[in-house]
């Protein structure tokens, strides 16, 4: 049996209505998570945040925005102009596509209507691709912003973006394989249909803490803003951009935090299903109707929460580190983790194993070992004797070059002036 979404009675208006309702649904929780994220880290550093416009400073969003639209518009002149405008669009058009394919909640029936229809608007049998996909579109957006300002920093930003990128993506698509194996689907709404006993993030704890890790890498958001490192790169990738074209990348960046938050609570966080006390007690009751938004909202600023609790707490990463933990502990780390689900999975198929049981004893021993690595202190490296220092010539090449490190210059081979010698001597006499 199909536990799939059934749109078979949305029509033309349903599919405008529900764009719609994510378009403003998308806009008023960025202007809501940028006061939730500056109240938070205000009351992590013991200072006041915004609590002048509006009642507990509420307005304070909207007031930045108006300030961002009214604000002189500045075109760089060694700028690419078509791509420096079209930039920004591209990073905001990819964050709005992906809650095409998140639900939610289950069907329901629309007010003052006879149409019944999933708090959806769509769904595909690959879905989680098509939300990869449009997320990779996205860092074009960044790239070419960076790259068409004509500018040094913003270049640097840029191309620590794609890197970064890259890196982060791979072991976050890793950690979303161990989903698709286990539930059996790619699509969204299955997905959430196969937690309706156990969430995946219990089963595949690795597989959550991975994408959890990733997600962060993925957004560009502390400890990994590299991107933008201010401290590094001025602005990073928009330190060109002024007035609306960077509040269209400020847009994007919080679009991405709401969208990889709401992947994680359907993919792990049993998606809009009540939390297992209420769904033990009564099912049909806290998973029917309007009541699961309430669930898949509550998930959803849980994660933001988490996003502002790294920002508020954590240093910002060199790059090397930040490099180093996605190539050498998050990628191996996902594909030995991968394996070991293939393989139950597996023999859950022909033996009739407990999955849940299986996976959490699987689950034990790997984050035991995974701890193990990290606290088991490594062989400090042989310290080899320092070599003598090359001869250098400055002038080999035809023109005077400075020494690189390890290198040293030669005497100079002219004799000393005697007024010099002078000098010298009468300073040692004087003092």
């Amino acid at each position: 049996m199909s536990t799939a979404a059934d749109f078979s009675q949305d029509t033309g208006w349903v599919w405008l209505g529900k764009a719609v309702a994510i378009l403003v649904f998308l806009l008023v929780s960025v202007l809501i998570a940028i006061w939730f994220e500056r109240r938070v880290i205000a009351r992590m550093q013991t200072r006041p945040g915004p609590n002048v416009h509006g009642p507990f400073g509420l307005l304070q969003s909207l007031a930045d925005a108006m300030k961002l639209l009214l604000k002189e518009d500045i075109t760089v002149k060694g700028a690419d102009r078509v791509v420096y405008l079209a930039a920004p669009m591209v990073a905001v058009f990819a964050s709005l596509l992906t809650f095409a394919v998140i639900p939610f909640g289950p069907a329901v029936r629309l007010p003052f209507t006879d149409i019944v229809t999933p708090l959806q608007l769509t769904d595909l049998p690959v879905a989680v691709l098509y939300v990869l996909a449009v997320t990779s579109i996205g860092v074009y957006g960044i790239v070419l912003g960076g790259w068409s300002s004509g500018s040094t920093y913003p270049l640097l930003g840029a191309v620590r973006s794609a890197a970064q990128v890259i890196s982060y993506e791979l072991a976050m698509g890793l950690a979303l394989v161990g989903v698709f194996i286990v539930a059996g689907s790619m699509s969204t709404s299955e997905i959430v249909a196969s937690q309706e006993r156990v969430w995946w993030a219990v089963v595949l704890l690795p597989s959550f803490v991975i994408y959890v890790v990733s997600m962060v890498g993925e957004t560009n958001r502390a400890p990994f803003d590299l991107p933008e490192a201010e401290g590094e790169l001025v602005g990073g990738f928009h330190t060109e951009y002024s007035s609306m074209k960077f509040a269209w990348f400020f847009l994007a960046e919080y679009i991405n935090m709401i969208n990889v938050s709401a992947v994680a609570t359907t993919l792990f966080l049993g998606g809009w299903r009540a939390p297992w006390p209420l769904s033990a007690i009564n099912d049909g009751m806290f998973n029917e109707g309007w009541w699961p938004v309430l669930w898949f909202l509550a998930k959803l600023w849980l994660l933001i929460f988490f996003f502002v609790w790294l920002r508020g707490t954590l240093l910002r990463l060199r790059y090397d580190q930040f490099m180093s933990l996605g190539w050498k502990v998050l990628i191996p780390v996902s594909l030995v983790w991968l394996v070991a689900v293939a393989i139950v999975q597996g023999v859950r198929q022909f033996a009739q194993l407990d999955l849940m049981t299986t996976l959490l004893w699987i689950g034990g021993v790997f984050v035991v070992a995974t701890a193990a690595y990290f606290l088991v202190p490594s062989r400090a490296p042989r310290e080899e004797p320092e070599a003598e220092p090359a001869a250098f010539d400055a002038f080999a090449g035809g023109y005077p070059v400075p020494p690189l490190p390890g290198q040293e210059l030669p005497a100079s081979p002219r004799r000393p002036i005697a007024g010099d010698a002078v000098v010298r001597s009468g300073g040692e006499d004087d003092v």
